[in-house]
């Protein structure tokens, strides 16, 4: 989808539906605004019900004042206005109130942006302006004020948070990006403390391997692979509904009989993703005219070492995230079904899978099928495309169970002798 393309109206419309559709805003909550090559604001009205928005219910206002809407702009169209005045290289404008940032917002704390590297390269530095009045033109001075240092990103005390960028897509991927981060934080902080990536650290994830591959042109598209790009692009769009990664994070892979596999592209949103984006690689060489994900060779080396992998999912869900920036070990012995599903889980340093990727690959086996890379990704295998999504699935699921736990009593795992059971049951050893 070429979203620059859409009519603001219709850009705001999309924005508004897909933010109160996650869960990021309620009915009466949020405003979204963008900048046109005329000078007009386009903004969401106000007292309109935020889960019915059509592009007729849009506000319009010119450089002058003038208003063209059939219901009154949002209220805060003064912050959007200062905001616009102070940072002309701005043209989209986000304000909403998700229920983690805002509860960083109450407790007047910033989210750190340096638990996943991913994370901290797409939002870069936050910071808070104090409380004000909403629609005041002391809260809209405050917020520009921070804007106009260099901020894009600002945490409103007890309010919510506002964000600047170059178009209303790249504001709403920092908001569901920030919003994600700041999820992880507080689920990582029920189960020990949250560790922060360094600057060196976050420096190795700059890979060219993905921009530095050979072309070539397929000269046909077999019914195998036009399988596997529907089935791809399925649980792709799952995925990001069942928010096991947001709009540019998360990889998916599928081998072909051939040996060749098709891969997600790089920074394509996956909300919206068609089959025509994915990206097939053969022999070491990419499909012409595109981009893969950063991880494209260390699937490539997770197929070489392994004839009975045929999927490999790398992605953010949240709840296993949180075993993945703090020392807590995560256990599937929880239910016998995470077990046979998952047997053991193994953790692996951050850096591993950008300075050693062969023994990375070399740690998956039966009783390994997925990897926990610190501050990084989950990464999950399968046999085939649905049998790695349900180990991804399970993943999260357990993790959710057992941050849940904890808040209920001592959590009590699976015995060994129980194990021994199950492994005899299910053909396990």
């Amino acid at each position: 989808m070429k979203f620059d393309l859409l009519h603001p109206a219709d850009q705001l419309v999309q924005m508004m539906n897909r933010i109160y559709q996650n869960g990021m805003t309620t009915t009466s909550g949020g405003n979204l605004s963008v900048l046109d090559e005329n000078g007009d604001i386009w903004i969401t009205p106000s007292g309109v019900d935020k889960g019915t928005l059509t592009p007729s219910d849009m506000c319009r206002v010119t450089p002058d004042g003038k208003v063209f809407c059939r219901h009154k702009p949002s209220v805060e169209l003064p912050f959007h206005a200062e905001i616009y005045k102070r940072r002309p290289d701005l043209r989209a404008v986000l304000h909403a109130h998700p229920p983690a940032l805002v509860a960083f917002s109450v407790a007047r704390v910033l989210p750190d942006t340096r638990l996943v590297a991913n994370s901290y390269r797409t939002l870069g530095k936050i910071t808070m302006a104090p409380y004000a009045v909403p629609g005041s033109q002391v809260l809209g001075d405050s917020i520009a004020a921070e804007f106009e240092k260099g901020f894009d990103i600002v945490i409103l005390e007890n309010h919510g948070v506002c964000i600047g960028a170059e178009t209303l897509f790249d504001a709403f991927m920092k908001f569901e990006t920030l919003e994600t981060t700041a999820n992880l934080e507080i689920y990582a902080r029920k189960l020990g403390t949250p560790k922060s990536l360094q600057e060196n650290e976050i420096n190795i994830t700059a890979t060219r391997d993905h921009l530095t591959m050979d072309d070539f042109i397929p000269n046909r598209r077999s019914s195998e692979e036009c399988a596997a790009r529907r089935d791809m692009i399925t649980l792709i769009r799952r995925s990001y509904r069942q928010k096991l990664f947001v709009s540019t994070q998360g990889t998916y892979s599928v081998r072909l009989s051939d040996g060749s596999f098709i891969i997600t592209p790089f920074g394509v949103d996956r909300a919206y993703m068609e089959e025509s984006d994915l990206v097939l690689i053969k022999s070491g060489m990419k499909e012409a005219g595109k981009i893969p994900s950063r991880s494209v060779t260390l699937h490539q080396k997770i197929y070489e070492r392994h004839a009975a992998i045929n999927s490999v999912l790398s992605a953010n869900p949240p709840y296993a995230m949180a075993f993945a920036i703090t020392d807590e070990q995560f256990d599937p012995r929880t239910i016998p079904e995470s077990y046979i599903m998952l047997r053991q889980i193994q953790k692996v340093p951050f850096s591993s899978i950008y300075l050693k990727q062969d023994e990375v690959a070399g740690l998956f086996s039966e009783k390994t099928p997925v990897l926990i890379c610190e501050n990084n990704q989950i990464l999950a295998t399968g046999s085939n495309l649905l049998n790695a999504f349900d180990r991804l699935e399970v993943t999260e699921a357990t993790a959710h169970s057992v941050i849940a736990a904890m808040n209920i009593g001592p959590l009590v795992h699976i015995s060994d002798s129980e194990i021994a059971d199950i492994n005899k049951a299910f053909g396990l050893d």
